[in-house]
């Protein structure tokens, strides 16, 4: 019984996992912002591609 005690706070003190997830967070964030900022990128492209090949 006491080992399995034993092993529940060696759990509870190991970061190493919430570290990866903190991580994994912050890099899923980036990816989502450069994934809105393509999407508004090239709507605003093919908006000014259109305008531009309309005016030729």
């Amino acid at each position: 019984m006491f080992g399995n005690v034993k092993n529940l706070f060696i759990l509870v003190a190991d970061r190493r996992g919430v570290t990866a997830l903190e991580y994994a967070m912050i890099a899923g964030l980036i990816v989502a912002t450069i994934a809105v900022g393509f999407g508004l990128l090239a709507s605003n492209l093919s908006t000014q591609f259109s305008t531009l090949g309309t005016s030729l």
